[in-house]
């Protein structure tokens, strides 16, 4: 039971945040949106709990925790890749890969128990992702901004 509640914990913080985050997107009618943000979320803090049960599985001193870090940072990136789009001079999709990138690193936090680390994450995200968007408008009414996302 110990070792349920040990998955258990850090996988539902990464439902929870994944979810602010893709609700956010999802609000915006955003490329990538609830679901996407929380699975890559979740699959992130996944691949980190991972780390701990191929430790004890294959163990050994050649085991270097920080490759899982490593592999989603880079998955993430592809998949992040794929939801910008480029036409006629004109590119969408950015802040949506971003913030795919970011929900992977709030995951990754999370996978390894760096749960305010995780939390505070969030929060700067959704900061940056709703309050900037504000600033943006109000700064220059006119120019469109939300090009990028």
């Amino acid at each position: 039971m110990e070792d349920v509640l040990k998955d258990l914990i850090p996988m539902s913080l990464s439902l929870l945040l994944g979810t602010l985050v893709g609700w956010e997107r999802q609000m915006g009618r955003k490329p990538a949106g609830l679901r996407t943000h929380v699975l890559v979320c979740l699959g992130s803090t996944m691949f980190c709990l991972t780390t701990s049960y191929a430790y004890s599985a294959f163990g050994g001193h050649s085991l270097d925790a920080t490759r899982i870090a490593h592999g989603v940072v880079t998955g993430v990136g592809f998949l992040g890749a794929g939801s910008i789009m480029r036409q006629e001079g004109y590119v969408a999709g950015l802040t949506t890969a971003a913030s795919i990138w970011m929900v992977a690193a709030i995951g990754v936090a999370v996978g390894v128990h760096a749960y305010a680390l995780a939390t505070i994450g969030t929060l700067f995200a959704l900061l940056v992702l709703e309050g900037y968007r504000w600033a943006e408008r109000f700064l220059s009414p006119s120019h469109e901004h939300d090009a990028n996302e």
